[in-house]
């Protein structure tokens, strides 16, 4: 039963995720394919970029609901229960940190389109938001000031998430925070790195857009941006 229980957590989860906010409200406010523009991504970037603050806003909010719903969603579902798997039991927490984890899988991999997404910042921090709000708190204010200063949103999103993983390890070590959190917040800022390498390159190569500028087509890599 309590297998029965983790999977349908991660199934949930992983589908409530992909409900392609930045696509439906893009094509809603702006009569646009989100995916055809600027970076091709769905999140809350790509929309400020296409269909501007208001869509921009909506936007965040919900994939911040989707992550906050997955948390809510594994608590109610798994109680109480624990899954053993040798000398270790797997309970509440770790199946809220994996819903979470699922909710961000889905955002960067919707099902609903074809596996394409965002990059699971917003749907990132909604899950730490019920995991922990102190953290998440934190984590947003670098991730806000980091992109206020330097005007790259790439650069704030990395730089939010770093934080929150920096943040959790003296309050793990010292103050007895949940270890499954610092687990959470370790492999979605190491999934939020990777899904930004392309901004990355683009940061290295000085060719990154800064909050505000808007576009015309998809961007491309820098090697594919020389010709055809």
């Amino acid at each position: 039963m309590i297998v029965a229980k983790f999977l349908a957590v991660v199934i949930i989860a992983y589908l409530l995720g992909s409900i392609p906010s930045g696509v439906l409200v893009a094509r809603r406010s702006a009569k646009v394919d989100i995916r055809q523009l600027g970076s091709g991504k769905t999140g809350t970037t790509n929309v400020l970029r296409v269909a501007g603050k208001k869509a921009a806003a909506l936007v965040v909010t919900l994939d911040l609901l989707k992550g906050a719903l997955a948390v809510v969603l594994a608590g109610l579902l798994v109680g109480r229960s624990y899954l053993v798997v040798g000398d270790i039991s797997l309970g509440l927490l770790t199946a809220q940190c994996v819903a979470a984890l699922a909710a961000m899988a889905g955002h960067n991999w919707s099902v609903f389109l074809k596996f394409q997404g965002g990059r699971g910042v917003a749907t990132f921090f909604g899950g730490l938001i019920a995991l922990s709000p102190v953290v998440a708190l934190f984590g947003g204010e670098v991730l806000v000031i980091g992109t206020g200063l330097t005007r790259f949103a790439s650069l704030g999103s990395i730089a939010g998430a770093v934080g929150t993983y920096t943040i959790l390890l003296p309050l793990t070590i010292l103050n007895g925070f949940p270890f499954e959190y610092l687990i959470y917040t370790l492999i979605g800022t190491i999934a939020i790195i990777v899904m930004h390498r392309d901004n990355i390159a683009r940061l290295l190569t000085g060719k990154e857009r800064k909050v505000g500028e808007k576009v015309a087509k998809v961007d491309l890599p820098p090697s594919d941006q020389s010709g055809g």
